[in-house]
């Protein structure tokens, strides 16, 4: 058999039976891809995590529970943040420490053009990639709606470790519904021309802040 035949074979397979013709056997090539590349602690983990975020530019903040509202408080002052809205789950400690930004519910949902004058958004999220620097967003509760983490220009994203965090993709995704829309963020939104000049903001928020709650760094 033939790589195409191969090919073909497993698309056959995942369509099923057509009405005039039994799906052909089943043949797959066994692989065996690592599902981890190192033998880390969670603590490790983490660091990893906090590592590939910043080779990314995002800034990573590393704080315990006590501190998480502190921190919050600190990076919209320190944003000048007028405006953050903030989805209908985020616990109401997160933002125990906020007194000069206004808070804005998404309820009724805004419209991108009522987004577009917000500073900051504060959100949980799914889980994190610590080999890839990714965070994962599904629209849960304390994430809302997808376009709230794309309009303004700012993102607050707490992620508590090692609760949420992963070591790998193929560890991410049993972990993840496959049918909940997902945004994968690996930075701040960013492309380049062909020149490679770099462009921040251009398909999300321009700063991305990652909160990461959690013991301090091994080591």
């Amino acid at each position: 058999m033939t790589s195409r035949d191969t090919v073909l074979t497993r698309i056959r397979n995942a369509l099923g039976t057509t009405s005039d013709s039994p799906a052909p056997a089943t043949t797959y090539t066994a692989r065996d891809y690592l599902t981890v590349h190192a033998d880390r602690t969670p603590e490790e983990t983490a660091d990893l995590l906090a590592d590939n975020l910043a080779d990314y530019r995002a800034k990573v903040h590393r704080t315990d529970q006590a501190g998480l509202a502190p921190a919050v408080a600190r990076l919209l002052v320190e944003r000048g943040a007028r405006t953050a809205v903030v989805p209908a789950g985020v616990p109401r400690e997160w933002l125990a420490g906020i007194g000069g930004t206004r808070l804005l519910d998404d309820v009724p949902p805004l419209t991108a053009a009522q987004l577009d004058e917000v500073d900051s958004v504060i959100t949980g999220c799914a889980l994190a990639v610590a080999e890839t620097g990714t965070i994962v967003l599904d629209a849960g509760d304390d994430q809302g709606r997808r376009i709230l983490t794309l309009v303004p220009d700012h993102h607050i994203c707490v992620v508590r470790a090692p609760d949420q965090v992963v070591a790998s993709v193929p560890l991410a995704l049993p972990r993840l519904d496959a049918t909940r829309p997902q945004t994968w963020i690996s930075g701040p939104s960013a492309t380049s021309d062909i020149e490679l000049d770099r462009v921040e903001g251009v398909h999300g928020p321009r700063t991305l802040d990652v909160i990461l709650v959690g013991p301090p760094p091994s080591g």
